[in-house]
């Protein structure tokens, strides 16, 4: 408890579940991610707002949408890595939890080499869209594509990273902790005292 109560807003931003799958030294990259997620949200936001008040009062911004497709691609993308690493999406979760000991392994690993494929194509035909993006350009900027289609291969590499990570440790540690279930008992009476002890 008092490690949680002493932690910065920033350093929250590192999901502290599965710490076992995780390597420290990308916890920084996880951090940085997510700040990045936040900013592209934001972004998209704040562009949709100003394309909307400017159409309406007839003095519309054309390089509004732009900066709004930018942000929304990006954020996409940064969105799909940061989540491979944090485990919360791209599993079948349900599916391998309900699992203990060989046939836990087995999904797991069958689970992230499929993950690890998708990325790998990513990295693929993301670069080559990536190249052929630099003959067509967007409008009014005349900035090539190219500045879009890069986010697929930069986010197929982070991946890949995170789910290697994910599988190293998984077969080093198992992917079943026994710790999680211990945090998970140690979390019920702080619940309890925190409800006043309702059912």
């Amino acid at each position: 408890m008092p490690q949680r109560a002493g932690m910065t807003a920033v350093s929250r931003l590192v999901l502290q579940r599965q710490r076992h799958l995780k390597w420290p030294a990308l916890d920084g990259l996880e951090r940085y991610l997510m700040v990045l997620c936040g900013v592209t949200l934001l972004g998209f936001s704040t562009s949709v707002v100003c394309d909307i008040v400017t159409r309406t009062i007839g003095h519309p911004w054309l390089w509004l949408q732009e900066v709004t497709s930018t942000f929304f691609v990006y954020g996409i993308f940064i969105g799909a890595a940061v989540a491979t690493r944090r485990n919360d999406h791209l599993y079948l979760t349900a599916v391998s939890e309900s699992l203990h000991g060989w046939p836990r392994l087995v999904v797991e690993t069958v689970i992230r080499l499929v993950v690890i494929a998708v990325a790998l194509w990513m990295i693929y035909f993301g670069y080559i869209n990536f190249l052929r993006g630099f003959g067509s350009f967007r409008m009014p900027s005349m900035t090539p594509i190219a500045s879009l289609y890069a986010a697929i291969p930069l986010s197929g590499v982070l991946i890949a990273l995170f789910a290697v990570e994910q599988l190293v440790n998984g077969w080093r540690n198992g992917f079943d902790h026994p710790t999680e279930l211990v945090e998970a008992e140690a979390d019920v009476p702080e619940l309890i005292e925190r409800t006043g002890g309702a059912a």
